[in-house]
């Protein structure tokens, strides 16, 4: 049996409308890709592309995108993404553009990439804040942001042992 490799697309969706953002629905992005595709490349684009195509992660928040395809086709993948120009979406039309951020061979090395990122990100906030009130808030925020682990409900869940 053969393994088909695929290669992982990380991106971000850029957009002026902060409403393009939290509308963004995988469906959706997938066909503007898939149309993005068509345009440029035409059927063949299309038929080589759409073998193993998928969202595979879509962050609505952050407008992250992680797009999957097969190792033969990323090229054609990654050339026809500053072709999305905008996303529909609940019968509304979002101007908007894809932004590649990264190409991997697996999603725990975009995941990698996207961590690094993220904190090159937070480091250009924080060294573009006019005064120490803004960095402050942007600190508190940051800091806020945290996971917690929930305390039980039931306290049974401490001293269940096995035995009954």
């Amino acid at each position: 049996m053969v393994r088909f490799k695929n290669r992982y697309v990380l991106c971000e969706v850029v957009s002026e409308d902060p409403r393009c953002r939290q509308c963004i629905e995988d469906r959706a992005l997938g066909l503007a890709v898939r149309d993005a595709i068509a345009r440029v490349h035409g059927d063949y684009g299309l038929a080589c592309c759409s073998i193993s195509f998928t969202v595979k992660y879509l962050n609505a928040y952050t407008g992250t995108v992680l797009l999957r395809c097969r190792k033969d086709s990323y090229r054609l993948l990654c050339s026809a993404l500053p072709f999305v120009r905008h996303l529909e979406s609940r019968a509304q039309r979002y101007p908007c553009c894809l932004n590649t951020l990264h190409v991997g061979g697996t999603i725990r090395t975009c995941q990698k990439f996207l961590i690094q990122y993220n904190r090159t990100q937070l480091l250009r906030l924080l060294q573009n804040c006019t005064n120490e009130e803004e960095r402050q808030c942007i600190q508190k925020s940051l800091l806020s942001c945290s996971l917690t682990e929930e305390q039980s409900q039931s306290g049974d869940e401490e001293e269940d042992d096995g035995t009954e």
